[in-house]
């Protein structure tokens, strides 16, 4: 089988060829994949990581869009082939030929050359569609926040940045619906670790309270023992619990408290860069948990910390 294939050519010496460590970050429009993105990148140092969005994979431009009978969140709108022929030739350490899509235009620009670094972080709709593509990423991540969130911020996005009317975006999030549940959401069950940003349940918020975290830490991959981390006075910040996942199976869920005090919560974050980050010999970073008006949310700042250590973990 091919996706197997791509896991036995990725155990073989490269001739001298390093093999980055492949993280996928998958979820719906505006579900906060470049936010999370772009702090990881940061964390990880310049140069060291090479970060692609898998939209620009888009076969039609806004224009031609309007032709098709489906969304960019069907597999038919994209050019799955070619993402998964590029996944692997990236998985080996070569460079690729990435096509680019301008969300700004809607238009289809020219290509640029990409060199895989020691980490490629690859984001967007669909990474996580097809075995092939799947079989090359060594750690995988599902964003998943509430439906009501996710429109708030894909209204604010494109209606900043994108050119798009309220009405225009109500409309498409509508169209995309049926879309989403078939192909996007799904990618769900691949994920090494699900996260959701969002208020926590019957807990009142005054409006402005950074938004709370919960990660599912599938036992997929190994994840860091974080029970000798946390302690009993870190629960009001963060506490771990056996939680069930979507198909009842147990899984350990992380709660990250956004309305923690700042203080607190980089007591724990310092706690657990230091168990964390033992034998890599690198300070904390200071971009984790940036968001991209510029303040910053410990909810994200723990998430990225965690996903960073698996990727220094995975480089060993």
């Amino acid at each position: 089988m091919p996706h197997k294939l791509v896991r036995v050519q990725r155990s073989i010496p490269g001739g001298g060829r390093r093999r980055p460590v492949m993280l996928a970050i998958a979820g719906d429009s505006a579900a906060g994949k470049t936010t999370l993105t772009r702090g990881i990148a940061a964390a990880l140092g310049p140069g060291r990581a090479t970060a692609i969005c898998v939209d620009d994979y888009h076969r039609y431009d806004r224009v031609e869009r309007r032709g098709v009978p489906f969304t960019v969140l069907h597999p038919d709108s994209n050019y799955v082939d070619i993402m998964e022929q590029h996944l692997q030739l990236l998985a080996l350490g070569q460079p690729i030929l990435k096509p680019v899509y301008d969300h700004g235009s809607g238009q289809l620009v020219r290509p640029v050359l990409v060199e895989p670094h020691d980490f490629v972080i690859v984001e967007g709709l669909l990474p996580l569609h097809t075995k092939l593509a799947r079989a090359c990423f060594d750690i995988t991540v599902y964003l998943d926040p509430p439906e009501a969130i996710r429109r708030e911020w894909k209204l604010r996005r494109d209606c900043a940045e994108r050119g798009y009317t309220r009405e225009q975006v109500l409309a498409e999030l509508e169209r995309r619906e049926p879309e989403s549940a078939a192909y996007i959401r799904p990618q769900r069950q691949w994920a090494d670790l699900c996260v959701r940003f969002a208020p926590i349940k019957g807990r009142p918020a005054a409006r402005g309270t950074p938004l709370s975290a919960e990660l599912l830490l599938r036992p997929t991959v190994q994840h860091p023992d974080l029970t000798e981390v946390l302690t009993d006075d870190d629960r009001r910040t963060v506490h771990l619990k056996l939680s069930r996942d979507a198909d009842g199976r147990p899984v350990d869920a992380l709660h990250i408290h956004g309305y923690a005090p700042r203080e607190d919560s980089r007591i724990v974050e310092k706690a657990i860069w230091e168990q964390l980050s033992s034998g890599h010999g690198t300070p904390m970073p200071d971009s984790l948990g940036t968001l991209a008006d510029g303040r910053r949310s410990e909810a994200l700042a723990i998430a990225q910390l965690l996903v960073v250590w698996h990727l220094l973990e995975a480089l060993e």
